[in-house]
């Protein structure tokens, strides 16, 4: 079954295969791509390129010995009547790698759920083609002369329609593919920036599965422990609070009156999740085989750092442990009379089944305050300075001002993890920030990211500068300052995340790459910024006592601090 997705990959991607292959061009120059010799029928160019290709293409296994370095490639860089340089080519010991690779991969993978995945892949493809792509050639068709400059054309359609091609697929394919599309919008470090852009409205709104189904979940899941829902629940309600791809939520009541939430994975998510990402991991490797230069941008790599990360959401223990962990962090403080987070019964929660105290509020920037805003801002600044994790998703639905005055947080699917080196890289940030110090910012991101050289400081600073007043001073970066605030009009998210790509596009400018963790708080921290925008205006948080930010100190519990003052 992933042989048979595999090989349906290899026949969408064949108009792509020029970029992503060897190409003839490489070795024997002519007056245009195999791209654009397919764009404009020519019997001449046709049996020219035919003639060029058995004659001059090389066998694909051979020794690795290769004395050409060819220049770097991306598969998202626009179209180039220049193609890249032939890339070594592969070993038959190499081949053999990949097919073991692929096995192993193949029989950790549901027959069933493969079979599933690739119909609904199917219906996904055709489903775009038909909306999206015929009409699309029918304009083409319609007006010959923009086929003139084809160099402008496949421009033009890799930076805008690609992406959003891409996007709607992934949304018709649903499950898997809409968490990897919202986790190319929250990895500007590894993403090109029209995809980061474009993929920042991938929505995860999915048709509510019948409660008939659900309720059999339940029943699976409380059978673990010896339980019956009848004997759990006085009622739970039919009609779901929420629904998306991986799970729908609902509300339901304990036999001792108590109001809960039910999280519940909605029944074969897990198999197709798992048949999903099989599938991605060998697309990945089979790119890469295809093309070595592909390595460059470590796709298999990257599709395995997304599988770990939605492999743990697919985990509701873990995130039970998640929420049970920044309950008792907030114990330890005594900050629970002003922020909380929903009571975990772990007695009645499994890996398909969350069971919690139901929070009765509105979205803080709804119905909050100054007061609250600012005991929201502390306690997550202190999670990020002392606890192993940080909230990493906390927008405005995942922060709650609640009836009883405190500020709930909510859903810890998505927590980030930073390094002690990259934490300490953090308070030197913060430092330099509140000194306006860009050349010390320049360094302090220089020491939490892979440099591909030696980096700039100067120039690095300077163009820090220049982006950080673009947004509107300090505070629409870090948070910090008073002035300068997000506004509070227009797309929230798509905003936060074309801040967020300005700082990645300057920091790569100047050959560094940022870890993604820096970018998901870094993206946190622009949600905070967008709070204080709506609730506290005024309120200068690098001098208002009230603030975590304004106090002195470096050293707090043991655990480093972030010193902005």
């Amino acid at each position: 079954m992933l042989l048979l997705q595999l090989l349906l990959l290899l026949q969408l991607l064949a108009p792509a295969l020029p970029f992503l292959l060897p190409s003839p061009c490489a070795r024997s120059p002519c007056a245009r791509s195999p791209c654009a010799r397919s764009l404009v029928p020519s019997s001449t160019s046709s049996s020219t390129s035919s003639s060029t290709s058995s004659s001059t293409s090389p066998p694909l296994f051979s020794s690795r010995s290769s004395t050409s370095s060819p220049p770097p490639f991306s598969p998202f860089s626009p179209f180039s009547p220049s193609p890249p340089a032939a890339p070594p080519r592969r070993s038959p010991a190499e081949f053999q790698q990949l097919v073991s690779d692929l096995s192993e991969v193949a029989r950790s993978t549901s027959p069933r759920a493969g079979l599933s995945r690739t119909l609904s892949g199917l219906r996904a493809v055709s489903s775009t083609v038909q909306t999206n792509i015929l009409p699309l050639l029918a304009d083409l068709r319609n007006d010959p002369a923009s086929l003139s400059n084809l160099a402008d054309l496949s421009s033009d359609l890799s930076s805008k329609t690609y992406p959003a091609l891409l996007r709607r697929l992934f949304e018709n394919l649903g499950g898997t593919y809409v968490k990897l599309g919202q986790f190319i919008a929250s990895s500007p470090t590894l993403f090109p920036r029209e995809y980061v852009d474009e993929f920042t409205g991938c929505l995860d709104k999915t048709p509510p599965v019948p409660f008939r189904q659900i309720h059999e979940v339940i029943v699976e899941e409380l059978a673990k422990s010896g339980r019956t829902p009848a004997a759990t629940f006085r009622e739970i309600d039919p009609v779901p609070l929420a629904s998306a791809s991986v799970a729908q939520v609902h509300t339901a009541t304990l036999l001792d009156g108590t109001p809960v939430v039910l999280k519940v994975q909605k029944p074969g998510v897990d198999q197709s999740l798992q048949a999903d990402l099989a599938f991605i991991y060998s697309a990945g490797k089979l790119l890469e085989f295809l093309n070595p230069e592909l390595e460059k941008l470590s796709l298999a790599g990257v599709a395995e750092d997304i599988r770990a990360s939605m492999l743990d959401e697919l985990d509701f223990v873990k995130e039970s442990r998640n929420v049970m962990e920044f309950r008792t962090f907030l114990e330890s403080r005594g900050l629970t009379s002003e922020v909380t987070a929903p009571e975990v019964y772990p007695d009645l929660t499994s890996e398909k089944l969350l069971v919690m105290e139901k929070l009765v509020g509105v979205s803080l920037v709804e119905g909050g305050d100054e007061q609250r805003i600012i005991s929201a801002l502390n306690v997550w600044t202190m999670s990020v300075t002392s606890m192993p994790w940080f909230h990493a998703d906390v927008h405005g639905g995942n922060l709650l001002a609640l009836s009883d005055g405190r500020v709930g947080f909510i859903d810890f699917g998505i927590v980030g993890r930073i390094s002690p080196a990259v934490l300490t890289a953090v308070g030197e940030l913060g430092g330099a920030l509140a000194a306006q110090d860009y050349r010390g910012m320049a360094a302090a991101l220089s020491k939490m990211g892979a440099a591909s050289a030696d980096v700039d400081l100067d120039k690095f600073g300077a163009d820090l500068e220049r982006v950080l007043q673009n947004i509107g001073g300090l505070g629409g970066v870090a948070g910090l300052a008073g002035a300068g605030r997000i506004s509070g009009d227009g797309d929230e998210e798509r905003e936060i995340v074309n801040y967020l790509l300005d700082i990645v596009q300057v920091t790569e400018s100047n050959g560094l790459r940022l870890p993604r963790e820096f970018a998901l708080l870094v993206k946190q921290v622009l949600y905070f910024d967008r709070f204080l925008s709506v609730l506290a205006p005024d309120l200068d948080v690098m001098q208002d006592e009230r603030t975590v930010l304004s106090q002195k100190g470096g050293q707090e519990g043991g655990n480093v601090v972030i010193d902005v003052d």
